[in-house]
């Protein structure tokens, strides 16, 4: 407030007779400041203070301007309430309804206990306001007092102290209590059903939802556009597809005007269950494609991977908000195009939109997800300075992004440094020990954090038991499976069993696998049968894979890596003709291998290479440096292995493909890169690394005395004086 308005309105007050005068001078007040400026004059002027004349000035606290955006008035206003004798129980419950709708709703319980205290009685509707402050703050036990003294009072078969009730035992997270006192109430308005039918939904209770929108229309009761967007909501997570259409279809016969609130639950709602045809019907017949609805159109397409069609309408967004911009980067961050979503990220900031944690979470999981270790530091930085340090999502996220991106180091001062924990950092931090083959280091933190009482649940042991499988430790792991529902009273899910599965597999316990799998209690899926199946093809194991393969292919007939590994097993075996069937079938269903890739970071920017690749601009240095290293590493007995190549080739065709893997070209434009003499070379892969590139990085790393960090699909190998990590068992 400017120094001229202070004066004006000082010279005002002091001009002007304050008896009968202050009524116009109070709706003259902009601002708390003045307020007090008028009560000080008041004061002064030793006028007397009568109760009506302190209503005013708190009732013009309660309503300024500024009131909504500052706590301030409202405390103020409340201190003056406390000199009021025997306050009137309308005047207060006009307080209650202020207080109960600002930003410090805290300040109705005030007012509560003050009235409590006093022995002021409080009717029918000092309720409402009070039990909707309660709702704002989840405070269930002053909920339990609230309700305890409605009843005392008589007021228990209210209508409107009853749907209070119902909102603040579902905002408090206790949906059954709200169910019990819905049951009880004689007469349901529409507001009572939204209410509960949101309650059940705000739990995660959809199938609840659906049921009570039947029970509604039984009651004849109608429901309004308010709960049609909740149920239309819970379909969607559900996934039930058919009420969802059922409630579109009743929503066109009924003539409901379809506001913009109705076109975003029923696009929402379409895209939550997949079906975006039905979604882009709805979006397409739209007049005007507000924000809204753009952005639940975006993220639909976004969620079942169609990140091209997501795009395309972000670009058609003109005024696109942080939701929009969090989609989008969340989209790509989840759709296996990181780098994208990183590329985003940096236009977001060229535009000045500040993002939010949800933002920041999908940036770092893309981090983690390319491995970039410059830009991973890049986005600690940017965190800690926006604020988002402290944040225990924003730092559990920073532990997984770290070690992702193969420095374990950084990952575990983050856990270190952290002024909270809970179960997600200790798992997170477990987890980044497993993947980097230091098991030890995993096991020692699981009893450090049970030595802090904090209780693990399934994920961490997920981490223990992925720790012990790519260790060979499988007594330890059979411990830890057992100490689950011995110890820790956690029923093992289909993962646990896929880590034990997992487990025995590499440790060429086969048969063990198999007995596993035939009496665990849920059906295997793709992966359960994906492990036996490698490992078979790995340890030779024809009859086995064979069977594992068919079994998976049963559940996913089109699944690339199982029709590729079926025919590898029958190319060892050299069944050239069974290998050729299957590659027709492959043919035939348009199935193709995935194509293997490796990335590296040089000077801040990644850089991508593919099998025998020739795209990069350097690719003539880069060959011209495999060949040199190729002729150093066999002064020292190297061999190129072409047991990996499963394919009906001659010996030195096999071995110039074994050469031009995606991994030994990104080690090679790491090693003509200027860097550092003493900075490791970290590569990501997108497949599980080979038998002969396991040995090429092995032998570079002790011949050109460099440390080498290569992450594959399942975990990290360091190379480092001819010794990997993984001790060869990988």
């Amino acid at each position: 407030m400017a120094m001229s308005t202070s004066v004006s309105m000082s010279t005002c007050i002091c001009s002007r007779k304050m008896v009968g005068s202050e009524k116009g001078l109070l709706e003259s007040c902009k601002t708390l400041r003045h307020v007090k400026q008028v009560h000080a004059q008041i004061l002064r002027s030793k006028v007397e203070q009568s109760n009506s004349l302190l209503l005013k000035l708190i009732l013009c606290c309660c309503t300024l301007p500024s009131s909504s955006s500052s706590p301030s008035a409202l405390h103020y206003a409340l201190s003056l309430f406390t000199h009021i004798p025997n306050p009137d129980t309308r005047f207060s419950n006009q307080l209650f309804r202020h207080f109960s709708r600002g930003p410090s709703p805290e300040s109705t319980l005030r007012l509560y206990r003050l009235l409590r205290r006093n022995g002021t009685l409080l009717d029918r509707f000092s309720f409402p306001p009070l039990l909707k402050a309660v709702s704002k703050l989840s405070a269930l036990n002053m909920g339990l007092e609230v309700h305890g003294l409605a009843s005392k009072l008589g007021f228990h078969d209210d209508p409107f102290i009853e749907t209070a009730l119902i909102a603040m035992y579902a905002a408090c997270g206790r949906i059954m209590d709200a169910r019990l006192v819905f049951d009880k109430m004689s007469h349901r308005d529409v507001v009572t059903w939204n209410i509960m039918i949101d309650g059940y939904s705000q739990s995660g209770h959809y199938d609840h939802v659906l049921r009570l929108y039947e029970e509604m229309k039984g009651s004849g009761m109608e429901p309004d556009s308010i709960i049609l967007c909740t149920v239309l909501s819970a379909c969607g997570h559900a996934g039930n597809l058919s009420y969802g259409k059922a409630i579109h279809e009743f929503i066109k016969d009924n003539g409901f005007r379809v506001d913009s609130h109705l076109q975003t639950a029923l696009v929402n709602m379409y895209a939550n269950c997949g079906a975006m045809y039905l979604a882009r019907e709805v979006y397409d017949k739209l007049p005007s494609k507000h924000l809204v609805v753009s952005t639940a159109m975006l993220s639909g397409y976004a969620k079942i991977g169609l990140v091209e069609d997501a795009r395309f309408i972000f670009d058609q967004i003109v005024d696109k908000d942080l939701v929009c911009w969090s989609a989008m980067i969340s989209g790509y961050a989840e759709s296996d195009q990181p780098q994208e979503a990183l590329r985003l990220f940096n236009e977001m900031q060229r535009q000045r939109i500040v993002p939010d944690q949800i933002t920041m979470l999908s940036v770092i999981s893309a981090c983690a997800h390319v491995g970039a270790l410059v830009k991973a530091r890049w986005i600690h930085s940017y965190a800690d300075k926006n604020g988002f340090g402290r944040a225990l999502p924003i730092n559990n996220a920073l532990i997984d992004m770290y070690a992702k991106c193969g420095n374990l180091a950084r990952a575990r001062e983050v856990f270190e440094n952290m002024p909270r924990k809970n179960v997600i950092s200790w798992s997170s931090m477990i987890n980044a020990f497993a993947i980097h083959g230091d098991a030890d280091s995993a096991i020692a933190l699981f009893h450090r954090m049970k030595v802090q009482n904090i209780e693990p649940n399934g994920v961490t042991f997920i981490g223990l038991l992925y720790a012990c499988s790519h260790a060979g430790l499988v007594d330890e792991g059979q411990k830890f499976f057992s100490s689950m529902i011995n110890e820790h009273d956690i029923s093992p899910q289909r993962e646990h069993y896929g880590c034990m599965v997992d487990l025995y597999c590499r440790a060429k316990l086969l048969r063990k696998a198999l007995e596993l799998i035939e009496t665990m209690p849920f059906p295997p899926n793709v992966i359960i049968w994906g492990s036996l199946m490698s490992a078979c093809q790995n340890h030779g194991e024809v009859e086995l894979g064979e069977f594992a393969a068919k079994r998976l292919l049963e559940l996913e007939p089109d699944h690339d890596g199982a029709l590729v590994v079926l025919s590898n097993i029958y190319a060892k075996e050299k069944r050239w003709d069974d290998v050729g069937l299957v590659r027709k079938l492959m043919r035939q269903k348009g199935v193709s291998k995935e194509k293997a890739c490796s990335r590296i970071e040089v000077n801040k920017e990644v850089h991508v290479f593919m099998m025998a690749d020739r795209y990069h601009e350097q690719s003539d240095e880069i060959y011209k440096k495999l060949d040199a290293i190729v002729s150093q590493l066999k002064l020292v007995g190297y061999t190129p292995s072409t047991s990996g190549i499963l394919v009906d080739l001659e010996e030195e065709e096999k071995k110039e493909i074994v050469l031009w893997h995606s991994e030994k070209l990104a080690l090679c434009y790491g090693l003509i890169s200027e860097r550092k003499e003493s900075s490791c070379i970290r590569i990501v892969k997108n497949l599980r690394i080979c038998e002969d590139c396991h040995s090429f990085m092995k032998l570079v790393s002790t011949v050109y005395q460099i440390e080498i960090v290569m992450r594959d699909r399942t975990r990290f190998h360091h190379f480092k004086g001819g010794i990997c990590s993984c001790r060869d068992y990988w």
